[in-house]
């Protein structure tokens, strides 16, 4: 966050841009893995293996290069290879369960990641936050219509991959929030996206097939290095700088909606009204939550 930046300012309108942009580049992570059908190994690399290239090609571009002549601390490879299990666990998640399940599942890591620093740093976790908390969870039980399948179908296959992706996800929440203050938000993007492509890469390599992909699958790959692993990434990181916390917060919840409207329309997954009303209370809580966790700035002096 630069100085020079009033959070009381009317945000432009391409910073909101941005945000929208970024959220919608990230969901159509699902969309990508769901056409090409390689295993969620392939994509998780080359998203992230991609991305990072892109990335070092655009700070070499902007002359931002010489922050990367030291080497990541131990929080940075953390979370990096805890970036790796999100994608790989989300990846997966989709490949057996609706892709709203699996994208709501994963936005109740802010939740997890809030009651974690509550008990690892005392944190405090008032009324308002404990209550939307509950309203978070409820707003699950009533996307999985009160019950859940745990018979050893796909749906819960794909839950447990969307339970596995929440937990990786919260935790990367955390590490980030340790990482240190020095670090420029672009490098450290740069260094999380190629230590979770390091780190998924003996997986991808394990696969039959290898990093081997069919022709018609190429553009599908790199457009997954494309827009969620770099053009996502990097607006979200600009759209962080000029937003207030809250507003961008709220904007982010544009990715579960995109996610929802992609299964919808591309894969004909359509929600009930129960399912859909728990869906719009996971999205309040989420957005609510973002207001009341951003921090609160002094008025300016007439």
């Amino acid at each position: 966050m630069t100085a020079s930046r009033r959070l009381d300012d009317t945000p432009a309108p391409s910073s909101l841009l941005l945000a929208i942009v970024a959220a919608v580049g990230m969901a159509t992570i699902g969309v990508i893995s769901r056409k090409t059908g390689l295993p969620a190994e392939n994509i998780t690399f080359y998203r992230l293996g991609l991305g990072a290239a892109f990335l070092l090609a655009y700070l070499a571009l902007v002359g931002r290069t010489a922050g990367l002549r030291a080497l990541p601390g131990r929080s940075v490879v953390l979370s990096g290879a805890l970036l790796a299990a999100f994608i790989l666990f989300y990846v997966q998640a989709m490949n057996y369960t609706r892709m709203a399940n699996a994208i709501l599942m994963i936005y109740l890591a802010p939740v997890v990641a809030s009651v974690a620093a509550h008990f690892l740093w005392a944190e405090t976790l008032g009324a308002r936050q404990t209550a939307l908390i509950g309203i978070a969870l409820l707003g699950f039980a009533m996307m999985q219509e009160f019950h859940i399948e745990l018979s050893g179908g796909e749906d819960a296959k794909g839950l447990g991959f969307a339970l596995l992706a929440m937990l990786a996800y919260a935790g990367f929440i955390l590490c980030n929030r340790r990482l240190p203050r020095h670090l420029d938000d672009r490098t450290c993007a740069f260094w999380q996206l190629a230590v979770g492509a390091l780190v998924i890469l003996p997986f991808a390599l394990w696969q039959p097939q290898g990093l081997s992909a069919a022709a018609w699958q190429w553009p599908w790959l790199l457009a997954a290095g494309v827009l969620p692993g770099f053009v996502a990434l990097l607006c979200a990181v600009m759209a962080i700088h000029r937003l207030p916390t809250a507003l961008y917060g709220t904007l982010a919840y544009c990715e579960p909606v995109a996610v929802v409207i992609f299964g919808w329309t591309l894969f004909g997954e359509a929600m009930g009204p129960l399912p859909l009303a728990g869906c719009g209370l996971i999205l309040a809580s989420g957005m609510v939550q973002a207001w009341l966790s951003a921090p609160q700035t002094a008025p300016r002096p007439a």
